[in-house]
């Protein structure tokens, strides 16, 4: 019924609360009716109230709205829609199944939630989310807005929100482990660590049961909503009270000056494929929110989960650039990293565009500038853009970095000068752009694949544990067990493993760009060789705290790395260099064991380098040997207008504390070669006579000790 019902208003979409009631609006281009239900419970199986809107008084265009007095936050409401189920159209309208408002707030997750019951013949109302009336602002921010940090200080820190402290021995009170409110009593960890923005895997609402039977979905990489905060990860039952404890923690993590940057999923939605379930943009306008095959009936797959979200549709844009204001404008988030973002320069049939208008939307929009935006630049069907991604503010995850430098620290052969363009923030995959160096966000590990631990412990992934035979997950991984497959007690292998560990963690730390490190490896964190542990929210994913003391030595080498990138002086300003101009600019010398020789060849697994630090007083040498038995470098005298003795600041072959040191005026090295221990990685530094033993909280314009921007030209044989 619809006697005293408003007609409403198309704009703003979703539902919003004004003047005594709440205005209800959402597309709907074939739909014949659309009702509007409200509910009691979460649980409940029969609505308290349907509204039936009128095609006449409650329809403008495709949009469908009502305006209702004496509801306001709180109310839970779903909707029906009415229409053809003509599959070779298309279309698959279902009235029988209980839909998602597609810009709803929040939403309220049954006790008997059932994915199946959304995919079968029948009503499934009892059994199915709901959406939640959410109130216009009234949250005290307290003066907070998003950081706005520069790139050249960031250190990005992957991280699962609800493993991060779900594990018995997080020292979280049992309510808060694995939520929003679980994570800030952590923030001091964080600190210490030196971290300087934490990207969180999806924390959109999902459907944990989109996954093998008996498992439940632990990445979250299958969304339901664009607007609401995954319930679960709030330690409040209440999903209006999930909304308050998220921007709580965006609040206390920009107080410790950490950025939240959210991993976002816009690429497809776990109603899956044509025989997925019905939750919510199926139900409306299945057309055009999904790329469809050429016979309509089935999903185009270009995400390997079934469906491809049509993100050059204009309802579909709006849709997306409207989810990233909120979660901007709304709660403060500093970021996003794009899941498969190639997927968001694809048309309606599926194929490239060459300037999607989704990506330059986003770009443009004025509420997201200087919002952090990063590519995840490729997709499952093919499509790869690493180093061609569309645009002038987005950076790209570098995944030739993971490959490259997985490789070399393998020992493969060839790779020599691959790896020395990959320290320089890879020219040969961005020269062209003529952008900054900080473009490349480097990283060796992520959520998927293997962990560090596990990079040098398995040859091959082990994900058994998922209930698919092993089938699942890359076989690609470039990993070497160190001689064992697994777990080792011989301490000779450990060492080993060790030193691969900090060999992986230094190269992504002197790299030129943006470092990214996936939480745990600082401490060794294991998934058992599981390299796609999407499905296992067990002690295999989450974060054991019992490492922390256990690998105390690591995590102290990588928060003295991460002290050496920060510099409490510098303003926030980009350096402003593109990476061209950052090249040659540069002065770095490359040698091999002999100076001014290094060795391209096929055949080498070694490469030194120096390069004056005049900010510092310095001037920095690191030799890296790959190779499985000692090399002896020569060392540089000092060059003109220093007159000191090299120290030693790193060699990864050392046990701790030794193998770092606390400041850069280390361990003296009194020869004129030093010999680098087989696949180990030394860094040597020579001050300016007179100069003050330089912290290692001091670096360069750049970020990165390894090399800086002081006007000297490359000498000896330039990076080919």
């Amino acid at each position: 019924m619809t006697q005293g019902i408003d007609s409403g208003s198309s704009f703003p979409l979703g539902a919003t609360v004004a003047a005594g009631g709440v205005n209800f609006s959402l597309y709907s281009k074939h739909a014949s009716a659309i009702d509007l239900l409200f509910f009691d419970a979460v649980d409940a199986g029969q609505p308290a109230r349907v509204i039936s809107l009128d095609r006449q008084r409650h329809r403008t265009y495709h949009y469908w709205h009502a305006y209702v007095p004496q509801v306001g936050p709180g109310q839970l409401y779903g909707y029906r829609a009415h229409g053809p189920l003509e599959p070779a159209r298309g279309l698959r309208y279902d009235p029988q199944k209980l839909l998602l408002d597609p810009y709803g707030r929040a939403v309220a997750v049954p006790p008997g939630y059932d994915r199946a019951a959304a995919a079968a013949p029948g009503d499934n109302a009892a059994c199915a989310m709901k959406s939640v009336v959410a109130p216009a602002g009234g949250y005290d921010w307290e003066g907070d807005r998003p950081l706005r940090q520069s790139y050249t200080r960031t250190v990005i820190y992957e991280m699962h929100l609800a493993g991060f402290t779900r594990h018995p021995n997080s020292g979280v009170a049992a309510e808060k482990r694995g939520t929003y409110a679980g994570l800030v009593e952590k923030i001091p960890y964080l600190q210490d660590l030196g971290i300087t923005a934490v990207e969180l895997l999806p924390i959109f609402q999902f459907d944990p049961q989109d996954c093998p039977p008996g498992l439940t979905n632990y990445w979250g990489y299958c969304p339901v909503s664009f607007f609401a905060p995954h319930l679960a990860y709030s330690s409040r039952p209440d999903p209006l009270e999930a909304i308050n404890e998220f921007r709580d923690m965006v609040k206390a993590l920009h107080r410790a000056g950490i950025e939240v940057l959210l991993d976002v999923v816009y690429n497809h939605t776990a109603e899956g494929d044509q025989k997925g379930p019905t939750f919510c943009f199926r139900g409306l306008e299945n057309s055009a929110y999904y790329i469809l095959e050429s016979d309509r009936a089935n999903y185009c797959n270009y995400t390997g989960t079934g469906n491809t979200l049509n993100a050059n549709h204009p309802v579909v844009r709006r849709m997306i650039v409207d989810s990233l204001r909120y979660w901007v404008a709304e709660m403060h988030v500093d970021g996003f990293r794009f899941d498969l973002a190639s997927i968001l320069s694809r048309d309606e049939a599926g194929q490239p565009l060459t300037n999607p208008p989704v990506l330059w939307d986003i770009e443009s929009d004025p509420t997201l500038a200087g919002t952090k935006l990063i590519a995840e630049a490729w997709d499952a069907g093919g499509l790869y853009q690493v180093g061609s991604f569309v645009g002038d503010a987005w950076r790209e995850w570098n995944g030739k970095f993971r490959d490259d430098v997985r490789r070399f620290v393998r020992g493969d052969d060839g790779l020599v000068s691959t790896l020395a363009s990959r320290l320089l923030a890879s020219p040969d995959l961005y020269a062209h752009e003529d952008r900054e160096p900080e473009q490349s966000v480097n990283f060796v590990t992520c959520h998927d694949g293997f962990m560090l631990n596990d990079l040098v412990s398995y040859s091959a992934k082990h994900n058994e544990a998922n209930g698919e035979q092993n089938r699942d997950g890359s076989n690609d991984n470039y990993g070497w067990n160190c001689g064992v497959e697994g777990p080792s007690s011989d301490p000779e292998i450990e060492r080993l493993r060790d030193r691969q560990v900090k060999n992986f963690l230094a190269l992504n730390l002197l790299a030129i760009g943006t470092p990214m490190l996936l939480a745990g490896d600082e401490v060794r964190r294991t998934q058992q060789g599981n390299n796609n542990a999407y499905c296992q929210d067990n002690e295999i994913s989450w974060f054991d705290w019992s490492l922390v003391e256990k690998h105390a030595g690591l995590r102290r080498f990588v928060k003295l790395f991460l002290a050496s990138r920060a510099d409490p002086r510098r303003d926030t300003a980009d350096c402003g260099a593109t990476l061209g101009e950052f090249l040659g600019d540069a002065c770095v010398r490359w040698h091999g064991v002999k100076l001014d020789s290094p060795d391209w060849s096929p055949q080498s697994h070694s490469i030194a380098a120096t390069t004056r630090a005049p900010r510092l007083g310095a001037v920095l040498h690191w030799m890296l040997n790959a190779y499985w038995e000692p090399l002896t470098f020569e060392l540089p005298p000092a060059p003109s207008g220093i007159d000191g003795q090299w120290r030693r600041w790193v060699d990864t072959f050392r046990d701790p504390p030794e193998d770092i040191c606390e400041s850069y005026s280390g361990w003296p090295v009194t020869t004129p070669c030093y010999r680098v221990e087989p696949r180990s990685l030394v860094i040597l530094v020579l001050q300016e006579k007179g100069s003050e033993a330089v912290p290692a909280t001091t670096t360069t314009c750049c970020q990165s000790p390894m090399i800086t921007t002081d006007g000297c030209r490359p000498s000896g044989e330039e990076f080919k």
